[in-house]
């Protein structure tokens, strides 16, 4: 599956909604997602939710990690 369109869900509610919709090039792989100092990770488990007619993957949160320094 090549470019799939995901909706992160979860994670900091500081996150902003544009940034919450994005593309990624498999289901399977978690996403890793760069915001302020750190990473949010983000990992499917087989939902999907149609919005505006498209259907969108749904990652939820799991966990952040620290920029190694």
């Amino acid at each position: 599956m090549q470019n799939v369109k995901a909706l992160l869900v979860g994670g900091p509610s500081a996150l902003p909604a544009e940034e919450r919709v994005r593309h990624t090039p498999s289901l399977t792989e978690k996403i890793k997602h760069r915001f302020e100092a750190g990473y949010e990770h983000f990992v499917h488990h087989g939902e999907f939710k149609v919005i505006d007619g498209e259907e969108l993957a749904v990652f939820h949160w799991t966990t952040r990690t620290a920029i190694a320094e």
